[in-house]
């Protein structure tokens, strides 16, 4: 008996110091070493140990699938906030994730001394599970003594669970959480600005309200800025599926670009950033732009800086004319590849926009054009001609803050930081490309990648028939470049890859040829068998060979 009790109390001992040793390795390990960061607290680690333990619906990221009979019930609540409300509420609000960084990432130390910072979450009539679902993952993965506030600005909502209830709840918090609220709605740049305005963190980190933040995501952030207080930095942005809920690492190969129309895009790091960066994967990325939803910005610069265009409405152009700004005057702006945030990526927002959504972005995008762009606003203006009959308001204070930052021209931020740019720093022509023989217009019809291109009737209202004749003797129409693989053709649209080859047409202003040099033929009018489509033909000098390449311009 008493050998049986003995052994009893030996494996009860040793289950035990099993566990510690767990609870050990997943303190270390959750907290990224936050004892060497003045972060005492267990409640980070004690969280770590509760998620490992959870199976429920989106642990570690993983998607959620709603059962055959609750469809039609999930289609109806996915009307409401443009994602599958359902998955989410069924998501723990702590919910676990992976740990996607770099292997290079996991074993950075970082100094005691990162300055703190106050989050900046802006949300109108935001799904309760999303937004705390936000706010935990702030709260559980970052080290204490970095985390200053959460201030959820409520951009006048009108959902009865985010007023009261939402104050209530946030007091239960070990974070100080405060709520601001805007009388009426504003959009997301003025929110933003009267939430900054009342921040109290040596940085201001802005995110929005459908966010997951990952393990390590703010120490590396915070690093960086203490660097260098003029780098604005923003982590990868992961991908959370509207649709299921499942976390997707995103990837630190690509940064921020933008195309004619002044729309965002994600482009691949060209080669010359890897150079600069020796390979190195998880040194700061330079980019161009940013995505502008999340990033982080010393307080004080930001207020140096010139903080948002207060004349901008509600949301869009935001992140291009902030992203202009950091770089035309003296600052940098860095992608941080070993800081991690989820975002709920939708397909169409539920918000309506005064005047419509179109209306907005047009009257903030001539307002970065018109303060940042010089004369390549042009590109803008010609491709999305209705643009110049919006009104932009004044701008004036924007081109003063311009001069008192001694900005540099929009032509040095095409030379040294966006080289790769769809807009060309240097073209022979910006307009239509006009057959002498007929009297119309090449034209991309509105067709995308590995499409053939158009030819209409000439319009002369820039859009679909607007083409670059670039220094690099490309045809370029946005980020597409006229393409021919063999000879007669077909002529079609690629991705313009600046290597020259099946891309290069020299133009002849005396003989008005478009010679494509690879198959040493010119550029020639429709077939009988298709109409709507210029080839290439032997040059012989004929009229049909022939082509007007005329700047346009616009009454704005």
């Amino acid at each position: 008996m008493r050998r049986f009790v003995y052994c009893k109390v030996v494996l009860t001992t040793s289950l035990v110091w099993v566990l510690v040793d767990v609870f050990l390795l997943l303190y270390f390990s959750e907290c990224n070493k936050c004892d060497d960061r003045k972060d005492h607290s267990l409640l980070p680690a004690l969280r770590a140990v509760m998620s490992r333990a959870h199976e429920g619906p989106g642990e570690m990221g993983k998607a959620v699938v709603i059962a055959k009979d609750e469809q039609e019930k999930m289609k109806e609540l996915f009307k409401i906030n443009q994602f599958n409300l359902m998955a989410s509420d069924m998501i723990a609000l702590n919910r676990s994730l992976p740990d996607v960084r770099l292997d290079g990432c996991k074993t950075k130390v970082y100094a005691d001394d990162l300055p703190n910072t106050s989050i900046v979450i802006v949300f109108h009539n935001e799904a309760w599970s999303t937004l705390l679902r936000t706010v935990h993952s702030v709260i559980n993965r970052s080290p204490r003594h970095l985390l200053q506030e959460i201030l959820l600005v409520d951009d006048a909502s009108e959902r009865d669970f985010l007023g009261k209830k939402l104050e209530n709840y946030a007091r239960t918090l070990e974070v100080r959480v405060r709520v601001l609220r805007m009388e009426q709605r504003t959009g997301l740049i003025r929110a933003r600005l009267r939430g900054a305005a009342a921040t109290r963190g040596q940085v201001i980190t802005f995110l929005d309200a459908h966010c997951e933040c990952t393990v390590g995501w703010l120490e590396p952030l915070l690093a960086r800025i203490k660097e260098d207080r003029r780098s604005v930095v923003c982590p990868i942005i992961d991908v959370i599926s509207d649709e299921t809920f499942e976390y997707m690492a995103g990837s630190d190969m690509t940064y921020g670009g933008f195309n004619w129309k002044l729309n965002f895009r994600w482009y691949p790091v060209p080669q010359r950033e890897m150079d600069r960066r020796k390979g190195d994967r998880t040194l700061p990325l330079r980019t161009p732009t940013m995505a502008g939803g999340l990033f982080s910005i010393d307080r004080t610069y930001f207020e140096e800086i010139g903080t948002y265009d207060p004349g901008m409405d509600i949301w869009g152009g935001e992140n291009l004319e902030m992203s202009f700004r950091i770089w035309q005057c003296g600052g940098s702006l860095e992608i941080i590849t070993c800081s991690h945030v989820g975002h709920v990526f939708r397909k169409a927002t539920p918000y309506s926009f005064p005047g419509g959504t179109g209306q907005v972005i047009n009257k903030n995008n001539r307002r970065l054009a018109e303060v940042w762009m010089d004369g390549f606003k042009d590109f803008f203006y010609i491709i999305s001609p209705g643009v110049a009959r919006v009104d932009y308001g004044d701008v004036s204070s924007r081109k003063t803050l311009r001069e008192a930052l001694q900005c540099k021209p929009f032509s040095w931020y095409l030379e040294n930081i966006y080289p790769d740019s769809q807009i060309p720093r240097r073209y022979y022509s910006l307009g239509e490309i006009r057959n002498v023989e007929t009297n119309q217009c090449v034209d991309n019809m509105g067709r995308k990648e590995n499409e053939k291109v158009g030819f209409f009737n000439c319009h002369g209202m820039g859009g679909n028939q607007v083409f670059s004749y670039t220094a690099d003797k490309e045809i370029r129409t946005d980020d597409l470049c006229l393409d021919v693989s063999r000879p007669h053709g077909p002529v079609v649209m690629l991705k313009c890859h600046q290597m020259k080859g099946n891309q290069m047409f020299e133009y002849d202003a005396e003989r008005l040829t478009l010679l494509h040099v690879n198959s040493n033929q010119c550029l020639d009018m429709p077939t009988e068998e298709d109409k709507m489509v210029p080839t290439l033909r032997d040059c012989t000098g004929s009229r049909s060979q022939q082509w007007f390449l005329r700047n346009m311009t616009l009454m704005l």
